[in-house]
């Protein structure tokens, strides 16, 4: 059995659990990798194929990472928080000894939460006249906004074929329900359950207070075209990472993914735990 370890380097708690972790499973006959460094700048990852858990151990971000390296394998990722948040985690070390939910997860005694994902096409137009597609797929979310050249943003938005305004502002957030919680929730989208598998769509600061957020259903498609009578260079990031075009950018289309990410918790309950922690203050002595 390989298990696959994504640390935040920048954090020694992190990699020094790491560390111990690695010594421990190896001690019981599973072989362990590791993610590249990003500090060293790699531009591939160790050989993930073949391995039967990812153990995420920092925040949100690395989690998002380590969604990032699984992309469509569909592998649980159990995730340990030392991060500021860790909404996406299923522990912490305050919370629960790290061993005994390792031991957990690769026991089967964790509950497998199936996580949606965007699948996101941006069109650009080139100088000589033809066309980039870009294809990129998230977890968390795809923000689009307004770039350091322009001071606003106007796109259209359409979802399946239905148009359903112009807008101005600072851009639009299109989230699954795990990204309802981070930039969605900060331009004012609701907290969705993650049982949910449609689109949460939200404008940012529009130029009207008559825009709303809005859920989509799972099979519904999200366009959104920038305005050709106020031209500007957005800047469009996929959970975080920021998207490199050629070109003027045109469109954007997003959809559900084909694949789901698959996070390891404590059940159902995991998430309204979290929720109630985070983001109303409750702390628990259980």
């Amino acid at each position: 059995m390989k298990v696959f370890l994504v640390p935040n380097y920048y954090k020694n708690e992190a990699v020094e659990s790491g560390l111990s972790l690695e010594l421990w499973l190896s001690r019981h006959g599973y072989d362990v990798a590791w993610a590249a460094d990003q500090r060293n700048g790699l531009a591939s990852e160790p050989d993930i194929d073949g391995a039967d858990l990812v153990i995420s151990l920092g925040g949100d971000g690395t989690l998002l990472r380590a969604a990032r390296i699984v992309g469509r394998r569909e592998i649980p990722i159990l995730g340990i928080s030392y991060g500021h948040l860790g909404f996406l985690t299923a522990a912490s070390p305050e919370e629960r000894d790290v061993l005994g939910v390792v031991e957990d997860a690769l026991a089967g005694e964790l509950h497998v939460s199936r996580r949606a994902t965007l699948a996101c096409d941006v069109e650009a137009v080139c100088d000589d006249g033809s066309t980039q597609v870009v294809r990129t797929e998230g977890l968390n979310d795809l923000a689009l906004t307004r770039g350091p050249l322009s001071d606003m943003v106007e796109f259209d938005i359409t979802v399946s074929g239905h148009h359903i305004d112009r807008l101005r502002g600072d851009g639009v957030v299109v989230s699954t329900a795990t990204g309802s919680t981070g930039y969605a929730l900060s331009a004012g989208g609701p907290i969705v359950s993650p049982d949910y598998t449609g689109m949460v769509c939200v404008p940012i600061a529009p130029h009207t207070i008559q825009a709303r957020a809005f859920l989509t259903s799972p099979s519904d498609v999200v366009e959104i075209t920038l305005s050709r009578d106020r031209p500007s260079v957005p800047a469009i990031a996929i959970d975080g990472q920021y998207v490199s075009c050629n070109g003027c950018i045109e469109r954007v289309v997003v959809r559900r993914g084909e694949a789901d990410i698959l996070l390891l918790d404590y059940g159902p309950e995991s998430f309204y735990n979290s929720v109630s922690r985070v983001f109303y203050g409750v702390r628990r002595h259980d």
